[in-house]
């Protein structure tokens, strides 16, 4: 979490009992009035680091039944709380390309933070955005597509605020490394800034999102939590958004950010608030008017949510162990093993060595990937080390293992009552997994790639990866294994935080099958089983692109600079590879699958119209999904849009439209796929404002970005 983030209570309109917004405001207008400067400001600012149960605490105000408000992290769970559930991280549910499923897991995190009192959920992440593949949190978020990230934004945040909980994106905007990132400021141009880095917060404003955090960095040599074009023009003006790390008491006060949280840094020392923003306003340096306006922002979320009817109290404490609340878990680790074994993706089956059939013989398992962290399941603060299965990188983001099926218990529970023997190498030494694999009838190889928030360093990685290869050695690993396998086929299963380059290990011709199972979170073991074994076929996608050597990524290292200047301005990941016209080793969309797919019967229905709002549809697309083969499994069918040569220097494609279809065998379906009249536009920037480019709109679908299946377009006039 940012020392201090930006609050601003918008209309929220989810599932949850909801007052209408004229009524909220009203409530929170009339409290309001029976309120002292000094209750006021302590609305807005946090008690302090430590000072209360969550990790960010408000002062209560009991003459208008106000509690202390609690804010707590995280984008995937509970952070600091036991009894609460470890779902895959955003990453991971993001490569499941399921708006249904990623709106279950949404509700299901609303519904623990809900009934342990917390009336903030710092999550879900849609910066960074995954420009830099080393880039540190780039797990927190769902994807490095900003389209993507919009529309899974959006399922997340009416998830959890459907439970009553208000959700909080974050963070807004150009966080995208950790190195430097409390000084450095990210230059990004204006179009850029709209159609790239905004675009996912955007559609979070659609969604009636409660609140956005801030980010550390400046943004054009401004402070992002003292931006007045972040935080007034493109928040509040640009996106209506009517409700919105601090390094000032004035100019933050006055540029827009309405809550200061914690209050304190977290060493209990610096506070731009508090007393400090009492004095302002009374000796008129920051109008009555504006602190009158934060307060009424942050109180009318509260009541819009009919949070102050009944709802929980805090019963945990984040400072001593998490314990004293309830066990909120429920059923919830259902929906974790449908995200994780949903999310997995399959990048290569040579010889259709998978689903694997367990008929005897020995299958040895290798990697220190493959089991619990010896030193114990929660060992790390923080989860800032590397010991043991990846389930999620380190950090704030990071939330405390209730239990934890690794992939070594996963097989086993699977191979229960067979004949197939089980040979583990679980220390990463070489001449163990050789001597494991030339025992075996097949080999099963996991490594591993972390990453994490910058005030941890693990393993010589000060938040972002020191490169895109596996720790510890991980090629070597598989390397060792595949030359002692003598013939026989090795499988390779990847946790990873990110993009991972690949050559190495699949330069070896026994290297048969790699099975991507991304940051699975308590429900790895089970849910990497369901696959591997064909119980459920991989439906994954990936979220990114793999390329086949670091250069391919362009020049967007992390870099020791005060200044990142966003030089290849809209072209990261795929829109970088298409216009330079690199072949990736696996492209965006990406993902095998155990049965095959056919695509037919395209139809387009523009349109009668022009509509006039900028997310009114301008078209929409159907085809036909049949699942040709002998599995039942499900097909993210995908859409990729080509702007008319009138749009000034613009992507070749990009993704606006995805559907995944769930099929049994010789079973069609639909896929639709509905075009915003805001996905066919460009930002303008002399004129300020989206326009639509006249001339045919081309567009393609298929499996990936790089698969043409069918093709059409429709006229703007």
């Amino acid at each position: 979490m940012s020392c201090f983030f930006t609050l601003l209570a918008f209309a929220l309109l989810g599932d949850a009992a909801v007052l209408d917004w004229t009524t909220s405001y009203a409530k929170a207008s009339s409290a309001l009035q029976g309120l002292t400067v000094e209750e006021k400001v302590g609305i807005v600012t946090g008690i302090g680091w430590q000072k209360g149960p969550c990790v960010g605490n408000t002062p209560p105000v009991p003459k208008i039944g106000l509690p202390s408000l609690c804010l707590q992290d995280g984008p995937l769970g509970v952070r600091f709380v036991q009894g609460t559930t470890a779902f895959p991280a955003g990453i991971h549910a993001g490569a499941t390309w399921d708006k249904d499923l990623v709106y279950q897991r949404g509700a299901a995190m609303g519904e623990e933070s809900r009934a342990l009192g917390i009336h903030v959920q710092l999550s879900p992440v849609g910066g960074a955005l995954g420009k830099i593949p080393e880039g540190g949190r780039i797990w927190e978020g769902f994807t490095n597509d900003a389209y993507l990230s919009g529309i899974l934004m959006q399922q997340t945040i009416r998830g959890l605020q459907s439970s009553g909980v208000q959700a909080c994106a974050k963070h807004p905007v150009g966080n995208e490394q950790e190195k430097n990132r409390e000084t450095m400021s990210s230059n990004i141009d204006d179009r850029t800034l709209h159609e790239l880095y905004m675009w996912p917060f955007a559609d979070s404003v659609l969604a009636d999102v409660a609140s956005m955090m801030c980010s550390y960095n400046k943004i054009n040599g401004t402070w992002a939590c003292e931006s007045d074009k972040l935080l007034n023009a493109l928040l509040k003006d640009d996106l209506d958004f009517r409700g919105n790390a601090q390094h000032s008491s004035v100019q933050s006060a006055l540029t827009g950010l309405d809550m200061s949280m914690p209050g304190t840094d977290y060493n209990g020392g610096s506070i731009y608030w508090g007393p400090s923003l009492t004095e302002l306003v009374k000796n008129g340096t920051v109008p009555q008017t504006r602190l009158d306006n934060m307060v009424t922002r942050i109180l009318a979320g509260w009541y819009k949510l009919q949070q102050d009817q009944n709802y929980p109290r805090v019963t945990f404490n984040s400072w001593t162990g998490g314990t004293g609340g309830p066990n909120v878990q429920s059923s919830h680790s259902q929906i974790a093993r449908q995200v994780a074994r949903d999310g997995i993706i399959l990048l290569k089956n040579d010889r259709n060595t998978l689903p694997l059939r367990p008929s005897g013989g020995s299958i040895a398992v290798i990697g220190s990937d493959a089991i619990t962290n010896p030193d114990g399941l929660n060992a790390c603060k923080d989860k800032g080390c590397n010991n043991g299965t990846l389930t999620m990188g380190w950090g704030s983001g990071s939330v405390e293992l209730p239990y934890l099926i690794d992939p070594l218990s996963g097989i086993r529970n699977r191979l229960s009552g067979t004949t197939t023997n089980v040979i583990p190498s679980t220390t990463d030494d070489k001449n163990a997994a050789a001597g494991a694999a030339a025992a075996a009838s097949m080999s099963i190889v996991f490594v591993n790639s972390n990453s994490g928030e910058a005030y941890i360093t693990v393993e010589g990685n000060a938040g972002d990866r020191i490169n895109l290869d596996p720790y510890h050695d991980g090629n070597g690993l598989v390397v060792a294994v595949a030359a002692a396998a003598g013939g026989k086929p090795v499988i390779v299963v990847i946790h990873s935080v990110g993009p991972m380059l690949l050559e190495s290990i699949l330069s070896h011709p026994n290297v048969v099958a790699v099975v991507w199972a991304g940051l699975p979170g308590q429900e790895s073991g089970s849910s990497l089983a369901d696959v591997l074994f064909g119980d459920y076929s991989p439906s994954g996608k990936l979220p990114f692109t793999i390329g086949k050597s670091r250069v391919d990524y362009g020049d967007v290292a992390v870099e020791p600079s005060m200044v990142d200047s966003y030089e290849e301005g809209l072209y990261i990941d795929y829109r970088h590879f298409d216009k330079m016209g690199i072949t990736p080793r696996y492209e965006f969309g990406y993902g095998l699958s155990y049965t095959n797919f056919t695509y037919s019967a395209l139809a387009i229905q523009p349109a009668t119209a022009m509509p006039a709002g900028l997310y009114d549809t301008i078209a929409v697309i159907t085809c036909t999904i049949t699942n040709i083969g002998p599995y039942a499994g499900a097909e993210v069918a995908q859409l990729y849009l080509s702007l008319p040569p009138s749009a000034p220097d613009s992507p070749v494609q990009q993704l606006r439209g995805f559907d995944k279809v769930k099929l049994a065998p010789g079973q069609a379906g639909t896929a639709t796929f509905v075009v915003r009249k805001k996905d066919a536009s460009y930002w303008d920037v002399p004129r300020q404002q989206w326009v639509i480019p006249p001339g045919e709109h081309r567009f393609v679908v298929g499996s990936s970005s790089r698969d043409r299946k069918l093709q059409g377009g429709f006229v703007v006039q």
